[in-house]
């Protein structure tokens, strides 16, 4: 692998102007298909398969699709609105929806509307559709731009409600959410990397190769988006990991070209270098990446398997350029990127009262220290680490997509109003009764009827709609008394799942079962968290794997995997408190959900735990290339940190003001996801690579490079170093 980096570097070398030519074309052909990247994109993906909201979904599309409900217009009248204006806002509503090819308004319920605004100052006007609600969002999209929900005309405002209006106001918020904290990000990055390089040309490289892979990877969701459902916030999400990691990528490699050049060597050996030394470590580490997300998949959620294969792409695009992009922007720009220049000078000017620190000496005395207290050092930090997951005990998951707005926007305030109206949920449990054949439809209406009256005294219930008959079907509507996201609601369906169900006579002529969003939550929530130790068990399987071939050796990875296990607790730890608990929630800004988002915890474990291998693999890597110099434990783990200390340092805290950004800006999920990945890289960056790593690897000593001779044969040798990559004998302690 190295000799390939190598020639790889040569060939960028020579065919630089082909190679930044053939990006610019890339990124001249994605931008404006990326800046469509939203238009496709859904709130659903949360079906079960052989789940009972499942079968309800297909049955209401297959034999129901003519009683499918979704969407709903509220006209809110002030006490002044003159009569002709609650007409005219009826009409245009009429006007609005005439416009759209699957969604219609009755004359007859608009006339309804006109007089219920009239006499009450308030009117619902639902809409008939014989799309499901899924396939009902670009339609709420549209409305949405067109009557401009939330604003008052003439005394009258206007309101929509139901779940694909949600949704849709989902992807309009996200997409405002992303692009306030791109124009936040990328300056906050620029600062960190202008000080860190102390060059402007170094600075700027980082910054390209982060918006290129957020752009190229922008137009492959729009792609991806038209095969597969695609859920809204995998745009969020794909920028936020996008940003980090290829920015960090491009750091380690730029890092290592310098170091190389301020050692003496010339351009071409020192690109040479960095790319078959960092290049390929940044080859590992975001397979590494790659595989911890790619666990995601063996959950069968569409929602997660989507938000899972864009953070894929946009790291496997951040590679790509790293590793082809980078080195012909680098011999470009040529000593350029070397410290210089009027940013150099500025900041010289502030460091010129005192001596500069010798960074590398300063590094080599803490691993020192603390590995002249193994111990003390290891059972300190874990006891830290542990602290902060004791709330991880108390861990709940739940799914509140109207939640995730503010208090103040127009999605939640017509949907909270719409309840009000029906006096429950904007989203009523339906439940289909399915029969052998026909014959047996007609025969079994009487227990159709006893199973409505029996729905009607059950507590919670506050209305059920007459049943709608198909060939061999009966569908069910009943109206929960409180909303549908609600706990309420949640007991209502699992009441009706296992109990009032199965017991009623109805269950013993036809098949029930028990749909809508809120069964259709509670089924994904299950099917999450009941999926957890597989997706646990893959990732740390193969991340052990793929750590044990670049490192060659077995503990070095177990410990790895253990450490990366400790940060990640004490991460969810924190969530819990924020997000479950509600701490901190004005000083921070948080509203606490009572519970952390169902989809978010198997998605914090995949992406942090991928991106704490960066971090290992780049900071072991650089050990081990020690270790075979001279094959001194301790000496290689000294050097080893002293030379990676700062750039995985500088890499952690552009990471963690990225997340740090979305925190700030996006909604509560998407705020969720910021703050996990912060504080876990930020324990990782910190804690367990300063503090944890060379303590344990003094207490192994020897060990750390311990594999048997038979596996180390049967391994593909893929080392970081030159020659075969065997470790010399361990020096005498």
């Amino acid at each position: 692998m190295r000799e390939f980096m190598v020639k790889l570097a040569g060939v960028l070398g020579r065919r630089r102007r082909w190679v930044l030519a053939g990006w610019v074309a890339v990124v001249v052909l994605a931008l404006p298909i990326a800046s469509h990247q939203t238009d496709h994109l859904t709130g659903g993906g949360f079906d079960v398969p052989g789940s009972q909201s499942k079968a309800v979904s297909d049955a209401l599309e297959r034999d129901f699709s003519h009683s499918s409900g979704g969407i709903a217009v509220l006209l809110r009248a002030e006490e002044g609105a003159s009569g002709v204006a609650r007409a005219g806002a009826v009409a245009r509503v009429r006007r609005a929806v005439a416009g759209l090819d699957e969604v219609t308004l009755a004359p007859a319920i608009a006339r309804r509307g006109e007089i219920a605004l009239a006499r009450n100052g308030i009117a619902m006007l639902p809409l008939h559709s014989e799309q499901s609600s899924d396939r009902q969002i670009d339609s709420a999209a549209t409305l949405r731009e067109d009557l401009d929900p939330g604003t008052a005309r003439n005394g009258v405002t206007t309101y929509m409600a139901g779940q694909p209006t949600i949704w849709a106001g989902m992807q309009e918020l996200s997409k405002e959410d992303l692009a306030k904290a791109e124009a936040g990000g990328f300056p906050i990055v620029a600062i960190i990397l202008l000080v860190v390089f102390g060059s402007l040309a170094a600075a700027v490289l980082p910054l390209v190769l982060g918006f290129v892979s957020v752009i190229v990877t922008g137009a492959l969701i729009y792609f991806v988006s038209q095969q597969i459902e695609t859920s809204v916030f995998v745009t969020n999400m794909a920028s936020m990991i996008g940003i980090g990691v290829a920015i960090d990528y491009s750091l380690f490699i730029l890092a290592r070209y310098r170091e190389e050049r301020a050692a003496g060597h010339d351009a071409d050996a020192a690109r040479a270098e960095a790319l078959s030394t960092s290049g390929l470590a940044v080859a590992f580490s975001g397979l590494a990446v790659i595989v911890s997300l790619a666990g995601l998949w063996m959950v069968d959620n569409q929602a997660l398997r989507s938000m899972a294969l864009g953070a894929m792409m946009v790291v496997a695009v951040s590679i790509l350029t790293a590793v082809t992009l980078l080195p012909a922007l680098i011999t470009m720009l040529g000593d350029r990127v070397l410290p210089g220049g009027i940013v150099a000078k500025v900041l010289s000017f502030f460091r010129r009262r005192g001596p500069r620190p010798d960074r590398e000496a300063f590094w080599v005395r803490w691993t020192g220290r603390v590995m002249a207290h193994p111990w003390r050092a290891v059972c300190g930090v874990s006891a830290v680490l542990l602290f902060l997951a004791i709330p991880l005990l108390s861990i709940e998951t739940g799914t509140q997509a109207i939640a995730q707005f503010p208090k103040d926007s127009d999605v939640r305030v017509g949907n909270e109003l719409a309840s009000r109206q029906l006096g429950g949920g904007t989203d009523p449990i339906q439940i289909v009764a399915s029969f052998p054949n026909a014959a047996a439809a007609r025969a079994g209406r009487p227990e159709v009827s006893g199973f409505v009256r029996t729905l009607e005294a059950t507590p919670g219930v506050s209305s059920v709609a007459a049943p709608v008959y198909s060939a061999g079907d009966a569908l069910i509507r009943a109206t929960p008394s409180a909303p549908s996201e609600s706990d309420g609601a949640i007991a209502l369906v699992e009441r009706l799942t296992d109990t009032v169900g199965p017991q009623s006579h109805l269950s013993q002529v036809a098949t029930v079962d028990v749909g809508g969003e809120t069964a259709r939550s509670q089924d994904a929530r299950h099917q999450v968290s009941g999926s957890m130790w597989k997706i646990v068990l893959f990732v740390l399987a193969l991340s052990f794997i793929v750590l044990m071939v670049m490192l060659r050796s077995l503990l070095l990875p177990l410990k790895a995997v253990l450490m990366n296990l400790l940060s990640i607790g004490a991460a969810f730890g924190v969530l819990v408190a924020v997000f479950q608990w509600g701490w901190f929630d004005s000083l921070l800004g948080f509203e606490s959900q009572g519970a952390l988002d169902t989809i978010n915890v198997p998605l914090i474990f995949a992406i942090v735990f991928g991106l704490s291998m960066d971090y290992e693999v780049f900071l072991m890597s650089r050990i081990r290339e020690r270790y075979l110099e001279h094959g001194d434990n301790e000496r290689a783990v000294a050097e080893g940190l002293a030379t990676s200390a700062r750039t995985i340092s500088s890499a952690a805290l552009i990471m963690t003001c990225v997340f740090a950004v979305f925190v700030l800006t996006g909604v509560p999920s998407i705020k969720e996801l910021g703050l996990g990945c912060a504080v876990a890289i930020a324990l990782d960056a910190t804690l367990v690579r300063l503090i944890l790593v060379p303590a344990a690897m003094k207490l192994l000593g020897a060990w750390n490079w311990w594999m048997p001779s038979w596996l180390d044969r049967v391994l593909p040798d893929l080392s970081f170093e030159g020659g075969n990559g065997s470790a010399p004998e361990p020096a005498e302690a």
